[in-house]
């Protein structure tokens, strides 16, 4: 991947704490941010999140049946209880 060069102003105090985590993690500031940006955009969540609901859509009735649904006796207390 092509890299693009970034100059940022930022306060001596937010350069010091990016300084210290990249260097803590053995990196870095700017593989450090980059990671920071990707966390931010969600390229690794939305992915997982994509997976987890085709998963779970492909196994409802799995599911349903192990564990009963809405309609189950008790399953409203159980809801009302989370909130």
């Amino acid at each position: 991947m092509a890299k693009t060069q970034l100059n940022v102003r930022v306060d001596e105090g937010t350069a010091r704490a990016a300084r210290e985590r990249a260097l803590a993690r053995g990196m870095s500031v700017n593989r450090y941010i980059e990671e920071l940006v990707r966390q931010d955009t969600g390229e690794v969540g939305h992915t997982f999140v994509e997976a987890a609901a085709d998963f779970m859509k492909q196994y409802e009735a799995v599911f349903a049946e192990e564990f009963g649904d809405d309609r189950a006796p008790g399953a409203e207390a159980t809801r009302e209880g989370r909130r």
